[in-house]
């Protein structure tokens, strides 16, 4: 099998099509088919930005009930449950508070679909069905961090690897074990800075925490310019770390594919086993995916395919 693993969306439905086709799939009526021996795999966040929420998502779950995709879940699919889920607790708020920024954020969908709409409604009901991680024979796809313990703790909660309406519940409740597993596999790993060092992120706020490039070997012991996503730190060790990070190590010997970091310029894998398909089609950059002939494990950043609109 030749696996078409494309990267976050984002709403960008013209831009998927323009790869779909590149890629060489046609639509038969129902949706879009792949070649003979391939399949697409969505890496996650199908929504929120873009300008065609609605559209993006009928081309994904059409390919997906045609048997033509697989489409595994994202933080904003995740995050788009939780502020429609009401605290089992308090039923005046939502798991994720409808905040100025929370629903900045997540405006274009909510523009589209209309909050509290049957629209709505069938489209979380979507996102419900889809996993949090797919593992194949050949390789592992997941949103933002393959984390071993994580995916421990989440194989004994929901064998089925889906998300749960008591999973959601418990993982809104900062520092649970179900807190931790998710903000792992779908938004990444988060390392406390040195004392005394701080960065701003893109939308000015000033950070504490910074995303780790996990997939680099040995990162915990390296400088925090190299293995952060971070501008201008100083040459300094990374410190305070919990131990759950002090002894993360990767455990498959399986190609993992990933999407969620923003990157950009030329595609190129992140390590021999691990490769990214954002580059930032959600905004201004193309929309990315990695061709994965599963009879060859070797990753090369050869087999990477943008539309370039």
């Amino acid at each position: 099998m030749i696996y078409d693993i494309i990267g976050d969306v984002h709403g960008q439905a013209d831009k998927l099509i323009g790869l779909l086709n590149k890629l060489g799939y046609q639509h038969d009526g129902k949706s879009y088919v792949a070649p003979n021996g391939h399949q697409a795999i969505f890496i996650g966040d199908l929504i929120d930005r873009g300008k065609k929420q609605l559209a993006t998502l009928n081309i994904a779950f059409d390919m997906l009930d045609n048997q033509q995709a697989q489409i595994i879940m994202g933080n904003h699919e995740y995050n788009a449950l939780a502020y429609a889920t009401k605290n089992d607790t308090d039923h005046t708020h939502y798991l994720r508070p409808h905040t100025a920024n929370n629903t900045k954020q997540h405006q274009a969908f909510l523009d589209e679909v209309i909050f509290d709409s049957d629209t709505h409604h069938h489209w979380l009901n979507r996102f419900w069905q889809l996993p949090l991680w797919l593992e194949l024979d050949d390789a592992i796809f997941i949103h933002a961090c393959y984390d071993p313990s994580a995916i421990a703790l989440l194989k004994k909660i929901s064998p089925n690897h889906l998300l749960t309406p008591e999973i959601l519940q418990n993982a809104s409740k900062k520092n649970t074990a179900e807190f931790i597993a998710i903000e792992r596999i779908l938004k990444g790993i988060e390392a406390p800075l040195p004392d005394d060092v701080i960065f701003y992120d893109k939308t000015g706020i000033k950070r504490k925490h910074a995303r780790v490039k996990w997939w680099m070997n040995d990162w915990q012991h390296q400088s925090i310019q190299d293995i952060l996503f971070a501008k201008n730190l100083p040459n300094l060790p990374l410190s305070n770390l919990p131990d759950d990070l002090t002894y993360f190590h990767i455990d498959t010997q399986k190609p993992i594919f990933i999407g969620h970091y923003w990157l950009s310029g030329k595609p190129a894998i992140l390590s021999e086993q691990v490769a990214c398909v954002d580059y930032s089609a959600g905004i201004d950059g193309y929309l990315t995916a990695y061709r994965f002939d599963s009879r060859h494990q070797h990753l090369d950043s050869c087999h990477f395919i943008q539309y370039c609109d």
